[in-house]
């Protein structure tokens, strides 16, 4: 039997027990070894990438947007740097509580808190979002000094865009918001993510938008030492970034000024255009708005205000709108049956005052008529009887298919967008407009009233704008645009936006001739005499009224006639005569006759533009005028 308590047996367990320890230790100091080597060399790379970028964090530089500047270099939109108040909603226990208490140390007023609210229902995620901008020195200080009782809030210094003269050209320029889910969908989709990280803001409408690219620039980035708290130590490297494109303009931004004092507080749209080249002189819509109430989003009181008004000041009346064109279709319609042979200038018609076809009487505005009309006179005069009996001899397809030549019905491609094609009548648009087979049913009557510019006729003050361009540049039609050239903010290098010429109308120098003869004599001894009364240039122009509701044969009374039914007033000229460089349409909205209210407008352009006199006022309405349209 073996003695356990025998010393040679107890020297044997103990050499077994230190044996198994020993193999232990050296087991666990062989995994320790193993997972030193995976992590130190095998996986080495990989965790001392992680560990920067722990240490280092990549931040975006956002860019300075480019300027907008008109022709003379006067800068209609710029950028300003200014301190927000900015609030990570995800990092915010208590949204409502931080902002009361937020609240006692800078003012944060009603429409801040709803300005805040609505950017978090349109953000695309919970970033930091401004709960109050533009912040003065004293209230930066007052925050920092707090700062620590405020998790998820900062004081950023931020870029902000800015439009020195408010609601000037407002339409044109568009405005800037905060970028919404959809725009951040857009960006993705379009593959400019990573330009756009760090950016807050993107063009919404006009030139902003329309031109978003060339005035975005690009993003830089910043590598930065953080602490373990996230925050920075110091900048090890830095990619800066590159400032946008300046856009310089082909608008004269005093000649915009001049045509947004003319109207007052009327409603309307005008359109001027370098008949050489297509550049738009001056692109005006009223009632204007002011951008700067977008930059830093809009409160829900201003938004209403612009929403909701009658007057709809947000809509870009000179492409977004189609108005039916009145007499100033009528040189058109003249040169189009010069061209088509459809009348002689000399051929003549007797007018009684109206004419009947089909049962239907159409009035002239003239009781007991214009007498004998020829093509001259039938321009002068505004004779409606003359363009009844040219349309419905000529007949709708011909005057659609000359009238598309002259850029009617079809869009422009003018550099913002938002136009409107307008409506060229056709037979063929009648039957995609409606649905019933009675309704698509062309009628010989409905042709005679697309001869006087009424019926089915929409179009937009661009189009007028363009064929009247066209007319006065002999045929030659231009591609309106806005911006002139698109400028290097680094190098000062300009890259010119080409005129594009779109088509060459066929039209004969003599049929051109006896239009022209006849539009210089509207505002010599016609329906534009008394607003062109002393001017010391020569101007081509054309008066028009188009009604919004069939009179049935009544007497139009303007006194009688609620003021948003009552005729919109139209005006077409170019000047000077001779060698034209500038032409223009003019629209006042309820301004009753053409010669009234909106020559006197056309009137000023010319004299500002062409002879550098800047009016007093706005332009005066003639309701004195006795042979009006």
């Amino acid at each position: 039997m073996t003695d356990l308590h025998s010393p040679e047996t107890q020297t044997l367990r103990f050499r077994r027990r230190v044996l198994f320890a020993g193999a232990l230790v050296l087991l666990a100091f062989t995994v320790l070894l193993s997972r030193f080597v995976w992590l130190q060399v095998v996986m080495h790379d990989y965790y001392r990438t992680r560990a920067e970028d722990n240490r280092i964090a990549l931040l975006p530089v956002t860019p300075h947007r480019g300027l907008i500047i008109d022709r003379n270099g006067e800068v209609l939109a710029r950028n300003y740097s200014a301190y927000t108040l900015e609030i990570q909603p995800s990092r915010v226990a208590g949204l409502e509580h931080t902002i009361d208490e937020l609240s006692q140390l800078i003012t944060i007023e009603g429409r801040d808190r709803k300005r805040f609210r609505k950017l978090m229902e349109e953000s695309r995620n919970f970033d930091s979002l401004p709960i109050r901008t533009r912040l003065t020195d004293e209230e930066v200080a007052r925050f920092i000094a707090q700062r620590y009782r405020f998790p998820g809030v900062e004081v950023r210094a931020r870029l902000f865009r800015q439009y020195p003269d408010t609601e000037l050209a407002s339409h044109v320029l568009g405005y800037m918001g905060r970028i919404n889910r959809r725009d951040a969908e857009h960006i993705e989709e379009s593959g400019y993510a990573d330009n756009y990280r760090g950016t807050d803001h993107i063009g919404k409408s006009g030139l902003e938008q329309f031109y978003e690219q060339e005035l975005h620039g690009v993003t830089g980035f910043e590598q930065v030492e953080v602490t373990a708290a996230g925050r920075a130590v110091r900048v090890l490297a830095r990619t800066p970034p590159q400032q946008g494109n300046n856009l310089r303009l082909t608008l004269d931004v005093g000649l915009q000024r001049v045509v947004e004092e003319a109207f007052g507080d009327r409603r309307g749209a005008l359109v001027a255009i370098e008949p050489s080249t297509g550049g738009v002189l001056a692109l005006v819509s009223k009632p204007t708005y002011d951008p700067n109430l977008f930059v830093d989003g809009i409160d829900s009181t201003n938004w209403d205000a612009l929403n909701t008004s009658i007057d709809r000041p947000l809509l870009n009346r000179a492409i977004s709108s189609a108005y039916p064109p009145g007499s100033t279709f009528k040189p058109f319609m003249a040169l189009g049956a010069l061209t088509a042979g459809k009348r002689t200038a000399g051929q003549t018609i007797a007018d009684p005052g109206f004419f009947d076809f089909g049962g239907h009487r159409f009035r002239d505005d003239k009781k007991g008529g214009h007498g004998s009309v020829d093509m001259h006179k039938s321009i002068v005069v505004s004779c409606d009887t003359y363009y009844y009996r040219l349309a419905s001899d000529w007949g709708i397809d011909g005057i659609a298919n000359f009238m598309s030549q002259l850029g009617f019905g079809a869009r422009s491609g003018i550099d913002i967008n938002g136009e409107s094609a307008g409506i060229l009548p056709s037979p063929e648009w009648k039957k995609k407009r409606f649905k019933r087979p009675d309704q698509q049913k062309w009628y010989a009557g409905e042709t005679v009233s697309v001869g006087i510019g009424q019926g089915y006729n929409s179009y937009t003050l661009l189009q007028l704008a363009q064929a009247t361009a066209t007319v006065a540049n002999n045929g030659v039609m231009f591609r309106p645009h806005l911006v002139k050239y698109v400028v290097n903010s680094r190098t000062g290098a300009e890259r010119m936006v080409e005129p594009e010429p779109i088509r060459t109308v066929d039209l004969k120098p003599e049929h051109l001739e006896i239009i022209r003869s006849a539009m210089v004599e509207v505002n010599k001894s016609g329906t534009g005499a008394r607003a062109f009364a002393g001017a010391p240039y020569e101007a081509a122009g054309k008066t028009g009224t188009a009604q919004l509701f069939s009179l049935k044969g009544a007497e139009y009374k303007s006194a009688h006639v609620n003021e948003r039914l009552r005729d919109h007033a139209l005006f077409i000229a170019y000047a000077p005569s001779d060698k034209p460089t500038i032409a223009l349409a003019v629209l006042v909205e309820n301004g009753g006759f053409g010669a009234q209210a909106a020559a006197p407008i056309a009137r000023q352009v010319f004299d500002y533009y062409l002879l550098g006199n800047k009016p007093a006022g706005p332009a005066p309405e003639d309701g004195d005028a006795t042979d009006v349209e």
